[in-house]
């Protein structure tokens, strides 16, 4: 998979750190682009099957020694997973996904800044909600945004916050990858048990609907993890995390090449006001405020 990144390309932890994003971001359209045939919950029921598929093939995590407690956190880790990834795609059949994505991303930073007591995190917060404010306001008179995406954006929101904290309290008790993979099984069988007739009825009627969704698994699971994975060896966990809060940006992109989505400059202005909010949060934050083993999920919204 990392073959088809540039020789000096994976020398950058930077550029592979945004060419997972890219990835996630432009599958995430992609998939949105076929939601006429499958809709949105049994597209997330195709990709996180797939997904799941793909990691356990070549991953194989060893999980004989995990205790009860460990099995718990996966288990959370595999819910936060299953939410995200439902809600999210019902939010993108909604409302354009640069919109979705830029409120998706109000999880982590919920994380980043809980608890606080200074003063400047608390500006961040009042940024990121004025971003939130524009991105409801509908100067076009078009009717605005539709309630049950912004609600499922919300949502997808929560569950990413609960994968961020699942995923640092799980700790040194299982490998990364091996959690990962597990709690990617108990995502798809958590979603596939709601979208499953969708995803069976499309797929009878257009088996190709199968290799599509194989490719959109990569492109948002085994493809970014794995760059993530390398990118994180020679990179701050700050860093990352900042980049991290480029997904709305690059989601509009997206929107734009794959879904025709065109976005007008109050809602850009929305989505920089949140994105910075982000950035300034996370790039301020303490280093100990995000375990390693926690940043792979900053990267992603459906992971």
């Amino acid at each position: 998979m990392l073959a088809l990144v540039p020789r000096r390309a994976a020398l950058d932890p930077v550029l592979l750190a945004v060419l997972a994003i890219v990835s996630v971001q432009f599958g995430n359209a992609i998939a949105g682009s076929l939601f006429t045939q499958v809709g949105p919950l049994g597209a997330a029921a195709l990709r996180l099957l797939l997904a799941a598929v793909i990691l356990l093939a070549v991953i194989r995590p060893r999980v004989r020694e995990w205790d009860r407690r460990t099995w718990i956190g996966v288990g959370m880790l595999g819910l936060g997973l299953a939410g995200m990834n439902a809600l999210i795609y019902l939010a993108i059949g909604s409302i354009p996904i640069g919109v979705a994505v830029t409120i998706e991303l109000l999880g982590p930073l919920g994380v980043a800044v809980a608890g606080t007591r200074r003063w400047r995190d608390l500006g961040w917060v009042a940024l990121a909600a004025a971003g939130v404010a524009l991105l409801g306001l509908d100067p076009d008179g078009s009717g605005g945004l539709a309630l049950v995406g912004v609600l499922a954006a919300a949502g997808a929101a929560a569950f990413w916050a609960l994968y961020i904290v699942a995923s640092a309290r799980l700790g040194p008790r299982a490998r990364g990858v091996d959690a990962l993979a597990v709690a990617m099984v108990v995502a798809a069988a958590l979603v596939v048990s709601v979208g499953a007739v969708p995803a069976a009825e499309a797929v009878a009627e257009a088996p190709l609907l199968l290799l599509a969704f194989a490719g959109i698994a990569v492109m948002t699971s085994a493809l970014p993890y794995a760059l993530e994975f390398i990118a994180l060896k020679s990179m701050p966990t700050r860093l990352f995390g900042v980049l991290s809060s480029l997904g709305p940006a690059v989601a509009a992109l997206a929107g734009l090449l794959v879904l025709g989505q065109a976005l007008g400059p109050l809602q850009l202005v929305a989505i920089a006001a949140v994105v910075g909010a982000c950035v300034g949060a996370v790039g301020a934050s303490p280093e100990s405020a995000r375990p390693e083993s926690a940043q792979p999920a900053a990267a992603r919204p459906p992971a």
